[in-house]
């Protein structure tokens, strides 16, 4: 066994003491072959290159100087987003004044951050909100969670919620960013009439569905002026439910 050691080759011992003498040499050679590093100079650059490397850095920010401004002045001067932008949500009406929202609560299902809240009611005779049997009593979008994905516009059945381009969604505390229901609902437009309200006489829900209703009937501000004569809608309603009449009539004849 002893014998079997002794014959064993000294350059596979893994010590750098037995390394051969002509692979020490080669290890010197490319030691003193391979130049210092200056961090202050560039090796492939004659002197007058390096002179002018700092002016050409320069002659980027001078070029710029010259160039149009594209600062914009906001918020004194707002430029406008892309017609598809996503912005803040809106909770949409249908013609007559009823609300789209029927509170199925697929929004807050599809939400992948959680950010909505949905409550329904059931609509009754006396307090009709939305077509059907259903609105939506609360509705809550929460903006410090929302990344304005659009997953929430594409589940909705009605079309009641879209996306509006609306940006500036700063607040001065958490409360301020969660935005209700009167917050998020479309404002009145001219010639609806503020609900609740019945649906439009002989209708059914896939007449709002198809956007079959183009306004408010007589018989609906007849029901708001008995219950409610102080409303704001009226006026206008009643005008336009006038107008729609006339049209009708004078298409029959």
């Amino acid at each position: 066994m002893a014998d079997q050691g002794k014959g064993r080759s000294p350059a596979r011992t893994g010590t750098g003491k037995n390394v051969p003498a002509k692979t020490k040499t080669k290890a010197k050679a490319k030691a003193k072959a391979k130049p210092d590093f200056d961090v202050d100079g560039d090796s492939d650059k004659n002197a007058v290159q390096e002179f002018l490397a700092p002016v050409a850095g320069f002659g980027v920010t001078m070029s710029t100087l010259f160039r149009p401004v594209v600062t914009e002045q906001y918020p004194f001067e707002k430029k406008g987003t892309y017609p598809r932008y996503h912005g803040r949500h809106q909770l949409n009406r249908y013609a007559d004044g009823l609300e789209k929202c029927i509170g199925c609560e697929l929004c807050a299902w599809v939400c992948p951050a959680d950010a909505i809240y949905v409550e329904s009611g059931n609509n009754t005779p006396g307090a009709q909100y939305s077509p059907g049997e259903r609105y939506g009593k609360v509705y809550q979008i929460n903006y410090l969670r929302c990344i304005f994905c659009a997953l929430c516009i594409e589940a909705c059945p009605t079309r009641a919620l879209t996306m509006t381009n609306d940006f500036e969604l700063a607040g001065t505390s958490r409360a301020e960013m969660i935005f209700e229901k009167e917050t998020l609902l479309a404002p009145l437009r001219s010639g609806m009439l503020a609900a609740p309200h019945p649906m439009i006489e002989g209708t059914d829900d896939d007449d709002y569905y198809r956007n079959e209703v183009t306004g408010p009937s007589l018989d609906q501000v007849d029901w708001v002026r008995e219950r409610r004569p102080d409303d704001e809608t009226l006026e206008a309603a009643a005008a336009a439910a006038q107008r729609a009449a006339q049209a009708t009539v004078g298409g029959a004849e």
